[in-house]
């Protein structure tokens, strides 16, 4: 049976994980607390995206113990506490590349049962969700749209409203910035912040190597470099120049701007 524990997203004790006898995560521990919204910055490679398979259920560590929404991990059923997860990701949508027909509503209201088309009864209820989510996002003039016909930032809005379709605890925005113009990232950014705002939201896990996308409603970051947890707490107590050089191997500058941060590397020239 699953449950849910208020306070207790997720808690990592000491997780290691190793892929051909060499270590990808090297002993992670970590919570996320109800309530926080976390960046996970790093490099291609430093774990990020192994860290989310372990979370979800999909890689399971060699060592440690995982803990997500208080089911700890050979103790809770997986498939079910997966429907309380949302994942957004560029790779989920190339699953919709063999259904061009699909419009952009009955890819939100596929959330419902994380399925890729629609399978399963669809009520009158779960159509007004759907287009609620759809106005959230400010794209309900493409309700009946082919997901396919759509630009890159407007299929990633429709993606996150599919993933809260299901009213998910915890959400996870895998790069979701990835190959958009700046225009449409800054217009996503904005719709993030938004919902991250909302107390009846998700904990939010928002994934990438771009600094600049922290919006001011992230209030914590882990960084990870090589499998290793460079520092992890609350936002601006853990991105510094100092632990940002650390990260990314490359002397930084960083200056704030609209609670945002920026980075630029600081010339190999200077004194």
């Amino acid at each position: 049976m699953v449950q849910e524990i208020e306070s207790n997203v997720i808690q990592l004790n000491e997780i290691i994980w190793n892929r051909d006898h060499k270590n990808i995560l090297n002993c992670i521990s970590w919570k996320v607390n109800k309530g926080e919204h976390w960046a996970i910055l790093g490099l291609n490679g430093s774990g990020k995206t192994s860290l989310l398979k372990i979370i979800t259920g999909y890689q399971w560590p060699n060592k440690g113990q995982v803990s997500v929404l208080g089911n700890v991990f050979g103790k809770t059923n997986i498939p079910e506490l997966r429907k309380k997860i949302g994942w957004v990701s560029t790779s989920l949508d190339e699953k919709f590349h063999s259904r061009p027909s699909d419009t952009a509503i009955e890819v939100v209201l596929s959330g419902k049962n994380a399925s890729v088309g629609l399978y399963e009864e669809i009520t009158e209820n779960d159509i007004e969700k759907a287009r609620e989510l759809l106005q959230q996002f400010r794209i309900s003039d493409l309700t009946n749209q082919a997901f396919s016909s759509l630009s890159q930032g407007e299929k990633r809005k429709v993606m996150i409203a599919r993933a809260l379709m299901a009213s998910p605890s915890l959400l996870i925005l895998d790069e979701p910035c990835n190959g958009l113009d700046l225009y449409s990232k800054e217009d996503l950014l904005s719709t993030i912040e938004k919902m991250a705002q909302s107390a009846e939201g998700p904990t939010l896990l928002y994934v990438t190597h771009h600094i600049e996308e922290l919006v001011p409603s992230i209030t914590h970051t882990l960084l990870l470099n090589k499998g290793n947890i460079i520092a992890n707490g609350q936002k601006k107590s853990v991105l510094t120049e100092e632990l940002l050089d650390k990260t990314f191997g490359l002397p930084i500058s960083l200056g704030w701007e609209d609670e945002r941060p920026w980075i630029r590397i600081k010339s190999k020239n200077r004194v």
